[in-house]
């Protein structure tokens, strides 16, 4: 019987043991799993904020690119409005009444005369008007003005451009901001 009670008393202290062993072994396994738990949970919540700010940057990004592309379209629109605008007023100028033109072209021979004393006159071969119309002291024909004059010194040093898209586009470079302020202000 003793035999039987001392078996019995390692078999009971072995359980005790095995248990604590198991009870050890699950408190450490439950450990690195809540370690392993809260490692993957701050892994995914950095990943979740990077994943964010990219998120973010990319929207920005493409908002910064729509923005920038819209800009484009509406100078692209501007800048051909306003192109039709100085073709329609170029239009306009060219084909005003004779009279009109005529006054025209006496005040810019007038304009002349300050530099250039007694002018000779170069104008569009559809203008018909004469040296004494203009008060100049010759006129000749040029079929690459569309309209207005060159005027010239008799020995050809000095020449004033006075044609209308001369005129025209100098004005308007001088005054392209403040015209596109009114138009699109």
């Amino acid at each position: 019987m003793a035999l039987d009670n001392v078996t019995k008393e390692i078999m009971a202290s072995a359980d005790r043991q095995a248990d604590e062993i198991k009870s050890q072994a699950d408190a450490e396994a439950g450990a690195i799993l809540a370690e392993t738990d809260a490692a993957i949970s701050d892994m995914r919540a950095k990943e979740d904020g990077r994943l964010r700010e990219t998120i973010e940057r990319l929207r920005r990004q493409e908002l910064s690119s729509a923005e920038l592309e819209s800009k484009k379209i509406v100078l692209s629109k501007k800048k051909e409005i306003l192109a039709q605008m100085f073709e329609t007023v170029l239009a306009n100028l060219e084909s005003a009444p004779e009279n009109v033109r005529l006054e025209q072209y006496r005040k810019m021979v007038k304009s002349a005369k300050t530099v250039i004393d007694k002018p000779n006159a170069l104008m569009s071969p559809r203008d018909g008007f004469t040296a004494k119309d203009l008060g100049v002291k010759s006129v000749g024909k040029d079929p690459g003005i569309r309209a207005g004059l060159i005027l010239q010194s008799e020995d050809g040093t000095i020449e004033v451009d006075m044609q209308y898209g001369t005129v025209l586009q100098t004005i308007w470079d001088r005054e392209i901001k403040a015209l596109s302020d009114i138009l699109f202000g």
